[in-house]
């Protein structure tokens, strides 16, 4: 009965989160421009969870409210210059020729909006390539050639599983760098630039990562998960560096998810393919639910070269809107940690005894990790997606969902192997019956 009304709380606790505002708000100088985030309406009272930009670059987050009848802008112009102090940034450099490459399935509205704001880039030189995955419908393929035939490439990837895409992506790319995003995302028309040119200044970087940040927060699911950290990583450039590994990280490098997420993630494209690119039984579509983006990470760090995080390189995620989203969410997050464990360790033996090394560690990491957190103090200073306030209370359930998925993972990603060997055998013997189809049609002629 205390297990059913603890249950109880939570949902109520869950429902009774309310909807708050995106924004961004650019500072230079003495002027402020508010912008309401990617597909929200004009900023009006009430709270408000604002991006704060410094000459177009982000520098910090804040959760103000805004009095009714109070000006907006003025009203959080004024919080930002006290939290978000002057910042001083170098120049991005030249980024070198990049490919972007999106993966989707069945979603053409929501890719039609990632499009239009990849095709917006400042970047000088790039391409896109959108992978089809295993379409049931040619929605999907006729929105490319409907609306953006000569700008955007169209490549079909029949095996289900985002690492599959990917790699279908990779293939296809002609760039010297090639970068990853999703369909549900809006990019900053400064993103590609920020997360490309990183590659130009460093001749060692093999991966470069950036900033996630919710396009919208008007439902519980959204508020709660931004509540508690959502995909950002923080404000602070960051280099890691396998010859010298950072003193904070001991579990370095297997606490991948600490360097960034695949929705935001770039490769230098030759050091990518020199690993394999990702493994195929991993990703959103397989029965391994996640991983893809964490293993190759890993897979290029192992191979000695570095990774850079980067706050200036943004783009606004929709973040999934309802419980049911979080518990899938919750449960592939913790299947995905696990199966790309396990994909890390069975492409890379030699890795394992650095992992044994670092196992004790990383249970009582993935104890904290699925812990049930509790909110935290408010008082103004701490925002979502600032990793240290927590407006609301983590549900039980959600933690209890991502250790059964962390149990799991291992089992998910050996199904997965089997499947995609399965996919593989079907294709390959279905490319033979129509080759023997042609040949026949050729001889009776």
């Amino acid at each position: 009965m205390a297990g059913s009304a603890r249950a109880q709380e939570e949902i109520r606790r869950f429902l009774d989160i309310g909807a708050v505002q995106v924004a961004e708000l650019d500072l230079d100088g003495d002027e402020a421009v508010l912008r309401p985030g990617p597909g929200s309406p004009p900023v009006t009272h009430g709270e408000v969870f604002v991006l704060v930009k410094r000459g177009g670059r982000p520098v910090g987050t804040l959760l103000g409210r805004v009095p009714e009848g109070a000006d907006a802008r003025a009203v959080l112009a004024e919080r930002a210059r006290v939290e978000c102090g002057p910042a001083v940034f170098g120049a991005p450099g030249e980024p070198p020729f990049t490919s972007v490459v999106v993966a989707t399935r069945e979603r053409a509205g929501q890719l039609a909006r990632a499009l239009d704001s990849l095709l917006a880039q400042d970047h000088p030189r790039f391409e896109i390539v959108v992978v089809d995955n295993a379409p049931v419908t040619s929605e999907t393929r006729e929105l490319i050639e409907r609306k953006y035939a000569e700008r955007v490439r169209y490549v079909r990837e029949p095996v289900p599983g985002l690492a599959g895409a990917h790699n279908a992506g990779l293939d296809a790319v002609r760039g010297e760098v090639v970068a990853f995003t999703d369909d549900d995302v809006v990019a900053d028309p400064r993103w590609l630039t920020e997360l490309s040119a990183p590659f130009a200044a460093d001749a060692g970087l093999g991966c470069c990562t950036g900033l996630i940040l919710p396009a919208r927060l008007t439902t519980p699911a959204q508020v709660l998960l931004e509540s508690h950290g959502g995909f950002a990583k923080g404000f602070t450039p960051r280099t890691y560096d396998p010859a010298c590994p950072p003193g904070d990280e001991p579990l370095f490098p297997f606490t991948a998810g600490r360097f960034g997420s695949g929705a935001n993630m770039a490769f230098r494209t030759a050091v990518l393919r020199s690993v394999g690119g990702f493994d195929p039984a991993t990703g959103a579509g397989t029965a391994a639910r996640g991983g893809d983006d964490l293993y190759g990470f890993v897979r290029v760090l192992a191979q000695g070269h570095r990774l850079r995080y980067t706050p200036y390189a943004l783009v606004w995620h929709h973040h999934r809107e309802t419980w049911r989203d979080l518990e899938t969410q919750a449960y592939g997050y913790g299947a995905g940690l696990t199966a790309y464990l396990t994909a890390v360790l069975v492409n890379r033996p030699a890795l394992l005894p650095a992992f044994l090394a670092r196992l004790p560690r990383g249970l009582a990491h993935a104890r904290t990790l699925t812990a049930v957190r509790e909110t935290e103090p408010a008082d103004g200073t701490g925002t979502p997606g600032d990793h240290n306030v927590r407006t609301h209370p983590w549900p039980r359930r959600l933690s209890r969902l991502q250790r059964r998925g962390m149990v799991y993972g291992p089992v998910g990603y050996v199904r997965a192997r089997y499947a995609l060997r399965a996919a593989v055998r079907e294709k390959t013997a279905q490319r033979a019956k129509t080759a023997h189809g042609v040949k026949t049609a050729q001889g009776a002629r």
